[in-house]
């Protein structure tokens, strides 16, 4: 009889600021570490947390300055926030983790890679802005695009997130979604809005590294992404060296739209590749 994992959030200080993480299946012989997508929480990988547990040590947070995990200005940039993801490597102790990083994780999962090669077994990671030129729509690009943040911060974080998240089929459970709107209250996401607004900078210094990266990646996007079209996910698989790119029938958070195919996509791929 398989045993029932729970997604329970706790928090630890790592280089200096408290980050909100969740722990399932410590001293499995395998790992994951999961980074949380924008404008969500760890909460987003609950569809799949207990399908991940099963034989494996599972390890999710909240990015600094996103969910519930204290923030500093300089880590909303890609290549500060790859580097800060090998801090929470060294914090949890782990070795080889398998590392699924979509949405904002998409950028700073290879800068990490980059920053300290050989250091995952496998990236997973997709739905993120990634190409040059960059190529997103809708909301995201008029953040990215605007001259300054005024009319952003003038609004309700609610408001603007309300309908994003409403549009995620199924539904969202009702304490996950107030989970998601709380983590981006007061300036919130108005302030974690600058990761994006680095992007024009940044991934074409990563677009240039691409092909040293000989890690085995797996980019996921959504079909019918409206925001960030699988065209990104392309740019990347043409570039990385071990990189295989696929489409699942979902919107943009394809790891709860089809969260049953994505964890399958997740165990796959680190079957494949095992951690030496």
């Amino acid at each position: 009889m398989s045993e029932t994992f729970v997604l329970v959030p706790e928090f630890r200080e790592i280089d200096g600021l408290r980050i909100r993480y969740a722990e399932s299946g410590r001293g499995a012989s395998r790992t994951f570490l999961l980074t949380n997508p924008w404008p969500e929480s760890l909460y987003a990988f609950h569809p799949i947390w207990n399908q991940l547990a099963q034989d494996a040590h599972v390890v999710a947070i909240d990015l600094p300055g996103f969910g519930q995990s204290e923030r500093r200005a300089e880590l909303y940039s890609p290549q500060a926030m790859g580097r800060f993801l090998i801090s929470v490597v060294d914090s949890f102790g782990l070795v080889k983790p398998h590392l699924v990083g979509p949405d904002v994780g998409t950028s700073a999962s290879l800068f990490a890679e980059l920053a300290r090669p050989g250091t995952f077994a496998t990236i997973t990671i997709g739905s993120g802005g990634a190409s040059v030129p960059l190529n997103v729509t809708g909301i995201l690009k008029d953040i990215i695009e605007a001259p300054d943040l005024d009319g952003l911060r003038a609004q309700d974080s609610r408001a603007i997130l309300s309908p994003a998240l409403d549009a995620i089929e199924p539904r969202l459970p009702a304490e996950i979604r107030e989970d998601y709107l709380l983590s981006y209250e007061g300036d919130g996401f108005v302030e974690s809005s600058a990761f994006v607004r680095r992007y024009a900078a940044e991934l074409p210094i990563l677009a240039s590294k691409l092909s040293e990266i000989s890690t085995p990646v797996q980019i996921i996007s959504g079909r019918k992404d409206p925001v960030v079209p699988p065209e990104n996910g392309e740019f990347l698989a043409a570039r990385l060296p071990n990189a295989v790119a696929r489409l699942v029938d979902s919107g943009h958070f394809v790891w709860e739209e089809a969260s049953q195919e994505y964890g399958k996509l997740v165990t796959s791929w680190a079957d494949e590749h095992p951690a030496e």
